[in-house]
């Protein structure tokens, strides 16, 4: 069985439902996508909560060395991090029971799409977050 995203109508209904996204491979460089479209989100009203054991705070915000380690609810966890690297990424998810599990655009993983639906998370892959909430919800703020 291939793997297949939600419908738009349905990444729409995610989207505005959600309220925190934890960004795993989020980095603090201003100049990187991941920055970028993390920073973006947080001016529609998202609460980005940064995951890189490598930095203390991005965005204004906290920085936690790992999903488990975020001692709030995540609605969605965004990855940024090359497709190999996302099963254990799926694993966490499902650990700290998100919602969703959001592969970035170009990125897609079989194995870790099976984990997060497994673990009963909504799974979205090679989809850009930015661009699908601005397509989505143009007037969200």
């Amino acid at each position: 069985m291939s793997f297949e995203n939600p419908s738009r109508e349905q990444i729409k209904g995610i989207l505005e439902q959600t309220k925190t996204i934890a960004v795993v491979g989020l980095s603090d460089n201003p100049e990187r996508t991941s920055h970028m479209v993390s920073k973006a989100m947080q001016q529609k009203g998202y609460r980005i909560i940064p995951v890189n054991p490598n930095a203390a705070e991005i965005l204004g915000e906290k920085c936690y060395p790992s999903l488990s380690d975020i001692p709030e609810p995540v609605d969605i966890v965004n990855v940024f991090r090359r497709s190999e690297h996302t099963v254990p990424i799926a694993e966490e998810a499902v650990k700290i029971k998100a919602k969703v599990l959001w592969l970035q655009l170009g990125i897609h993983n079989d194995e870790a799409a099976r984990i997060a639906q497994a673990g009963e998370l909504r799974v979205i892959t090679d989809r850009c977050i930015k661009v699908e909430d601005s397509l989505l919800l143009p007037d969200r703020q």
